[in-house]
């Protein structure tokens, strides 16, 4: 049988491949007094609060199961544009918000609406990874510059400005980014889009972390700068409704009806229930319930972030939303791997990918190595997420100190 092209550029997911060796290692270890500790999954341990899960089971007794609109429940885009208005002061008209299957089915809208054979998107190394490969779905081409510790590990206007070229269509971004849990300060945003809006392209940010601030500074959508700028977001993160596959897309008017048409030959409408169990997310019960976590992560956080810092494992920008660390782990490697033979003799370098290993086997600890996330330096580095209780961060901590002593 032949493969597509297309299909053959798609790179291998290694966090999922990861995942897989996990949960062998996971059988092997079950019923020891050492459990898998998963750190290596950006999936709130959190579900969807009551209200929600009573507003879907209410929906499917009631049979509200049918389609709706290739553009959403009109009640759910009210409430999102209610949304941006009471928790980040921005106007957002409901007719400009279009709800789709999950952040992914808004970033594959907005690429195959905006991307011809060819065109090229600016996107910081490292950045997530399947975000580059919905580009590559639209025949487009990613191109990734490489973004460093002093720039929070985002692009600024000055690298936009150098790399954009004949085919560049403009930038995409994410603000929570995963995997360094970094925002792109306002102001370099704000001249970012100015570069961009100056040579005719286009802004698109992933912003699917956005309700993960947890700094005053970074807590600001970019829907605040222009009608113009695109806007991925989603109901997973903050919501905590990941298997629900439920998000959104803002696009300016231009855009409406033209990523409507493609939605309904790919997607004909979102998940009904999950739509209909999102309106009970904006109930200001269910919106309580949903800052009390944001107040958890956060803590988790900055206690999680020092102690990494105290094994070797630093964390050169300290995360300002979503919940993840990225470490460098080159110390830990040099403290880990100095004994064997291998890697004395040079024969092989030990970094992310070894280490993550090393931590399965030996500490039964899951996390996510850099490979996934680019290519600038990414094998230095490891991908912790949070998004777990604190007691198996403080557990997971205590296995990282005894493996690493």
């Amino acid at each position: 049988m032949k493969i597509s092209a297309r299909a053959q550029r798609i790179e291998p997911f290694y966090v999922m491949e990861m995942a897989k060796s996990a949960a062998a290692i996971a059988r092997e270890a079950a019923g020891t007094d050492q459990p898998m500790i998963y750190l290596n999954i950006g999936e709130p341990d959190f579900t969807a609060p009551a209200l929600v899960q009573e507003a879907a089971e209410k929906a499917i007794r009631e049979g509200r199961t049918q389609y709706t609109q290739a553009t959403g429940l009109p009640q759910l885009r009210e409430r999102i544009s209610d949304w941006y208005a009471q928790r980040f002061g921005v106007q957002v008209p409901a007719r400009r918000i279009i709800i789709t299957p999950g952040a992914s089915g808004a970033l594959q809208l907005a690429c195959l609406a905006l991307l011809d054979a060819g065109d090229e998107m600016l996107m910081p190394d490292p950045s997530y990874p399947c975000n580059r490969q919905f580009v590559s779905a639209a025949e487009g081409r990613a191109v990734l510059l490489p973004a460093s510790a002093a720039e929070r590990f985002q692009l600024s206007a000055n690298k936009v400005e150098e790399a954009w070229g004949a085919r560049t269509r403009g930038v995409l971004l994410a603000s929570p980014s995963n995997p360094t849990g970094t925002s792109i300060h306002p102001d370099e945003l704000r001249r970012i889009h100015g570069v961009v809006a100056e040579r005719g392209g286009v802004t698109m940010i992933d912003e699917i972390y956005l309700g993960l601030s947890y700094e005053d500074t970074y807590s600001r959508s970019a829907l605040e700068l222009d009608d113009q700028i695109i806007s991925i977001n989603s109901f997973s993160k903050y919501f905590n409704m990941t298997g629900w596959r439920l998000g959104w897309l803002v696009v300016p008017d231009a855009l409406v009806d033209v990523v409507e048409q493609i939605a309904q030959h790919l997607f004909i409408c979102p998940s009904t229930i999950a739509q209909h169990a999102a309106l009970a997310c904006f109930e200001p019960e269910s919106l309580a319930i949903y800052e009390s976590r944001r107040a958890e992560f956060k803590a988790r956080r900055d206690w999680f972030v020092p102690q990494l810092d105290a094994l070797g494992l630093r964390v050169p920008v300290t995360p300002d939303g979503a919940f993840y660390a990225w470490a460098d782990c080159t110390s830990a490697c040099d403290k880990l791997f100095a004994g064997r033979s291998e890697y004395n003799s040079g024969m092989q370098i030990a970094g992310s990918w070894e280490l993550a290993f090393e931590l399965m086997k030996h500490a039964h600890l899951a996390v996510t190595p850099g490979r996934d996330f680019g290519r600038a330096d990414t094998a230095r580095y490891i991908r912790f997420s949070t998004a777990n209780s604190m007691a198996q961060l403080e557990s997971a901590i205590g296995r990282l100190r005894t493996l690493l002593s």
